[in-house]
């Protein structure tokens, strides 16, 4: 069975300058998971894509690994974490 969170994980990896700050929010409500994802601003661009051309193509991605696993998937992608003051 396919881990989503690590399909997700390698994908953007692949595609950022700073993969050490890429954050995966994993939540699961049984056939459904909620990805969403974290990268450091300077990368939003890359993650994204002119015309979100890049960020629906890893959307689908996951779409085809969630559904080789029987789930359901969707992805958020997020500009970087609020720090907590």
């Amino acid at each position: 069975m396919t881990n989503l969170k690590d399909t997700l994980a390698n994908i953007t990896r692949a595609i950022v300058d700073k993969p050490e700050e890429i954050v995966i929010v994993e939540k699961e409500d049984g056939e459904h998971v909620t990805l969403e994802l974290s990268v450091a601003s300077s990368d939003m661009g890359k993650v994204i894509g002119k015309r979100g051309k890049i960020a629906r193509a890893i959307r689908q991605l996951m779409k085809t690994a969630a559904n080789n696993c029987g789930k359901k998937v969707t992805v958020n992608i997020k500009d970087e974490i609020q720090d907590a003051e």
